[in-house]
């Protein structure tokens, strides 16, 4: 039979849960596109689902939670009359990383079953209890664009009059789940129904018993949430059971438990063993890495690192790096899982580092071909590079978000344009051979070139005429503030200094011949001279 994906079912129930059981199975929607649907329960209930796939199955059509919906996927029943009951439900992981399930009361969870990547797989979320009034709603969380689908099926709801039962569940951390390394603490939440909870005398119920790792814990007389004490690479499993006020369980025994891990983390020297690593492990890269760019364009607080041997872009969502840095700064000790979105390596950092191991930093573009670059680019992926005598096959202007097309010999690539509020935008596509400096890109199966700057296109830095005579600079190397700039004439001369990124640093006309370096770091530049129509590059070094 056909599995149906739903990315989002509602059920709404205008009518009271008859006493007895239920099952759900079957879900009557054929076909591979988005429908709705609705059916109705023996009770009377009314079930209604929509934007259905139906392409898989468990032991039939399926109900499936999906991720990145507009509202999250989740299912709902109506309300329940006194509360009384239970739901159970068989669930799959269909595809992508791990992802969990709540069942909710009046979004208060009452239990939590998770896939554990384990796709495919038929798992049986047990029998949940649903002890109070409320619409009790199944809903997906791990919601992010790629965290994956679960399908849910043979959905079996039990009523049954009378007084609703004690029960106690453990709401937080949810079973099985496994927190990032770094993790020092956790927040153990609980939720008891139909059991009142205090003091040893008096009119309470009783109180609570639990164990972590089967060492008892001090006696709990309220359902406040606990401070867990973690480390890395340890697992912990908590026990709680309802007693009443002489320390006996009561019966039937009511009890819980939660099993959950803090993940070690796997240190690597450098970026060539990060990149060598598993997607979704944890790692800390500890030696200094070098920040090439730093994106400003968007607020996923990216930036482009390198070492000596490879790059890597960091993805940080999450705003865990708060530290200012700069282009140049060296970045050491960097924490965080290693993933990939399109083809690209990224590295999302679990936690801030305080500052800059070091600034200043020159790094030298490395000189590739597009044949070097079609045929090895991972070897390029986030590095800064340079392709000399590119031509554009496009006219006009750079726009941002743009792909052209480039060649040179009979290859051909793409240079993205993907930084949209630097200087590149607006200004000429060249339409003779050129230099194009950037950081080696991956789309899917394409190898690309990012330009950064206007400077990266119009003023290419690999050039072989430093030792160029028709113009002198001096003192170079220089420690005094300031250098001299002259020619073989007076006429006024334009001089524009790069940093060794390729960004813009200066850009005067002088009309005395002295160029003021005093607000440069130490460092390499590449100091741009025209004069009448004539230009030169060359290399200028503050000390």
């Amino acid at each position: 039979m056909k599995k149906i994906y739903f990315l989002l079912f509602t059920l709404i129930s205008t009518f009271s849960f008859a006493q007895g059981t239920e099952t759900f199975d079957g879900f009557s929607v054929e076909g591979n596109s988005y429908v709705d649907g609705t059916f109705t329960g023996q009770d009377g209930s009314t079930w209604t689902y929509s934007q259905c796939r139906a392409d898989y199955e468990i032991t039939g059509q399926s109900i499936m939670i999906g991720r990145n919906r507009t509202p999250q996927a989740e299912f709902s029943s109506g309300l329940i009359s006194g509360g009384v009951g239970t739901i159970s439900f068989n669930y799959m992981q269909a595809f992508g990383t791990a992802v969990n399930l709540n069942v909710l009361v009046n979004d208060v969870v009452v239990g939590n079953v998770t896939s554990n990547a384990e796709q495919d797989v038929i798992k049986a979320s047990g029998t949940i209890t649903v002890n109070q009034p409320g619409d009790v709603v199944i809903k997906f969380i791990n919601a992010e664009n790629s965290a994956g689908q679960v399908a849910v099926d043979d959905v079996v709801w039990t009523a049954f009059a009378g007084t609703a039962p004690p029960s106690i569940s453990i709401t937080s951390p949810s079973d099985n789940s496994a927190l990032a390394p770094g993790t020092t603490s956790v927040n153990l939440s609980i939720n008891v129904q139909n059991f009142n909870v205090g003091a040893t005398t008096g009119g309470f119920d009783g109180h609570i018993h639990w164990t972590i790792n089967g060492t008892a814990q001090p006696m709990k007389y309220d359902t406040n949430d606990e401070t867990l004490t973690v480390a890395d690479g340890q697992s912990y499993t908590v026990f709680m059971q309802l007693v009443d006020n002489s320390h006996t369980p009561i019966t039937p025994a009511v009890n819980t438990t939660t099993t959950f891990s803090v993940a070690s983390i796997n240190q690597v020297a450098n970026i060539t063993e990060l990149r060598a690593g598993t997607l979704g492990e944890t790692y800390e890269l500890t030696g200094e890495a070098i920040i090439s760019y730093i994106v400003t364009d968007g607020n996923r607080n990216q930036k482009y690192i390198q070492d000596g041997g490879a790059g890597i872009l960091i993805d940080d969502s999450a705003g865990m790096l708060t530290t200012s840095f700069s282009n140049g700064d060296g970045i050491t000790g960097l924490k965080g899982q290693l993933t990939e979105f399109s083809g690209t390596l990224q590295f999302n950092p679990s936690q801030n580092i305080a500052s800059a191991s070091s600034t200043g930093n020159t790094l030298t573009p490395i000189v590739v071909s597009v044949s070097d670059l079609l045929n090895n680019g991972e070897n390029f992926e986030s590095r800064l590079i340079i392709i000399n005598s590119a031509t554009f096959a496009e006219a006009g202007v750079f726009t941002d978000n743009t792909n052209y097309n480039i060649s040179n010999g009979a290859d051909a690539t793409i240079c993205r344009v993907a930084f949209g509020d630097e200087d590149l935008i607006g200004t000429a596509i060249p339409t003779g051979a050129t230099s194009i400096t950037g950081l080696g890109g991956q789309f899917g199966d394409d190898y690309q070139i990012f330009p950064r700057y206007a400077s990266d296109i119009a003023a290419p830095l690999s050039v072989n005429n430093y030792n160029a005579n028709a113009f002198s600079l001096y003192p170079n190397p220089t420690n005094t503030g300031s250098v001299s700039i002259s020619s073989s004439n007076s006429d006024a001369i334009s001089v524009q200094v790069f940093d060794i990124l390729g960004k813009q640093v200066k850009n005067q006309t002088l009309t005395n011949n002295t160029l003021n370096v005093a607000n440069l770091k130490s460092g390499i530049y590449i100091v741009k001279i025209t004069q009448n129509n004539t230009s030169t590059t060359k290399k200028l070094v503050i000390k």
